[in-house]
């Protein structure tokens, strides 16, 4: 059954792409610098509810397996969401993530083709000196800092774009960027990732 929802918040995305990532220009349809798309990202609510279910406060975090361009689909996806989280906002974010509330993330349900599983965890999702801090114990190890912009000063951004995400993008890097679970090992430190305020709804 359909009901209304609604996301306020933080995204950090980061990817075994080249800096930047040719996802959010293309808007999926161009092939990933290394063929593949490895990629988790964390996300911090400040506001949000699932029908009548608040989502206030809540972290959550995904990681995606992609054999090729974002368009073509055969994702395989895995959802990690908040152990503060009550079972109603667990069953309401999974149907979200996975397309199946419909609205901005809706067309996840047509290129997700397998879902890992979802998991309740502890994440945090903090603002550093330069950047911002994903972590989930032995699963996450994420710290992404932008990019320098013109002459040294303020951050590199995409604006006004099309992209599913958010029109408006921090272009960052991976400073420390491991991944290690559902039997994947990546080391992404060093390559692309992004940084957006997010509000996203449906259905």
């Amino acid at each position: 059954m359909a009901f209304p929802w609604r996301i306020s918040g933080e995204i950090v995305l980061s990817c075994n792409c080249d800096v930047f990532c040719p996802c959010v220009i293309s808007l999926g349809k161009a092939q990933p610098s290394q063929g593949v798309c490895h990629t988790w990202w964390g996300l911090r609510i400040h506001e949000g509810h699932a029908g009548d279910e608040s989502l206030d406060g809540l972290n959550i975090a995904a990681v995606m397996d992609i054999p090729g361009p974002l368009a073509h689909g055969d994702w395989a996806v895995g959802l990690y969401i908040d152990e503060r989280a009550t079972p109603a906002a667990v069953e309401r974010l999974t149907e979200i993530l996975t397309g199946q509330a419909g609205g901005t993330t809706g067309w996840f349900r047509i290129v997700i083709s397998r879902l890992l599983g979802t998991r309740q965890v502890p994440i945090t999702f903090e603002d550093t000196d330069k950047g911002w801090s994903v972590q989930i114990p032995k699963i996450i190890d994420g710290t992404v800092e932008p990019i320098t912009g013109a002459a040294g000063e303020g951050e590199t951004r995409v604006t006004n774009s099309a992209y599913w995400v958010a029109p408006d993008v921090v272009v960052c890097s991976g400073t420390r960027s491991r991944y290690r679970d559902w039997g994947r090992n990546w080391n992404l430190s060093g390559l692309s990732a992004e940084y957006a305020k997010v509000k996203w709804s449906g259905p």
